[in-house]
């Protein structure tokens, strides 16, 4: 075999070596991925636990279950835009908990109602009992680019970003917030309130097959460079 043939065998044989070697890295994250999802969900099956229960940690808390106990401040309640429901347009509700003996209020999601512009609603056909004794799970605030209050309505938001909605409020609100479940008790002023997620297992799968494409390509290709040979 030639010096340029045997280099580009090898060559080949280094790239097939290489983009197998990435295809079971993906696997690999793929497993992982797997596991961390059970855990979520785990987490958002178990019984619930006290909010001072709540680990500091934005992983850790992620999903748990939480027992709410408190009074809603619908004056301060904010809307989250552009949700849909079985490809419906709608908003999200979150209202401010106020917990007996703490400064800091809780944001709870309260579930969605539909709007036709999927922002425009009069909230005040929804405002359920004012005392709250239920549980949700925990979910962490969002930090993206680009302009998360809405340029027409100062209590809507695109997104979850902390530091922007803490600004429209009186008080410090927590570094989470919570997403009620529901108990089955239904009323017309109840919106109807949100599920788990979820979770997909991201691109890990379609990552790996790619590789083991490129790898099958260049075994076969190099297969049959050496018979032509």
């Amino acid at each position: 075999m030639k010096p340029r043939d045997a280099l580009f065998v090898t060559f080949g044989t280094l790239f097939a070596i290489a983009t197998i070697s990435l295809g079971f890295w993906q696997l690999s994250r793929l497993k992982e991925r797997r596991t961390f999802n059970k855990e979520l969900i785990a987490r958002a099956e178990t019984a619930p636990v006290p909010l001072d229960k709540v680990p500091a940690d934005s992983g850790e808390r992620h999903f748990r279950r939480v027992k709410l106990e408190g009074t809603y401040d619908f004056e301060n309640e904010i809307i989250v835009t552009n949700r849909t429901r079985n490809g419906s347009p709608g908003v999200n509700i979150l209202t401010p908990l106020r917990v007996a003996g703490s400064e800091q209020a809780i944001l709870v999601n309260r579930g969605w109602i539909y709007a036709p512009d999927a922002m425009t609603v009069d909230l005040s056909k929804w405002h359920e009992t004012a005392a709250l004794r239920g549980d949700g799970y925990v979910e962490n605030f969002q930090t993206r680019p680009g302009m998360v209050k809405s340029a027409t309505r100062p209590r809507a938001f695109r997104w979850m970003d902390q530091p922007a909605i803490s600004q429209v409020f009186p008080y410090p609100i927590a570094p989470y917030y919570v997403v009620l479940i529901d108990n089955g008790k239904k009323a017309a002023n109840v919106p109807p309130r949100l599920s788990v997620p979820p979770l997909d297992e991201g691109p890990h799968k379609s990552y790996a097959l790619q590789w083991f494409s490129f790898a099958t390509i260049s075994i076969i290709g190099m297969f049959l460079f050496v018979r032509r040979k």
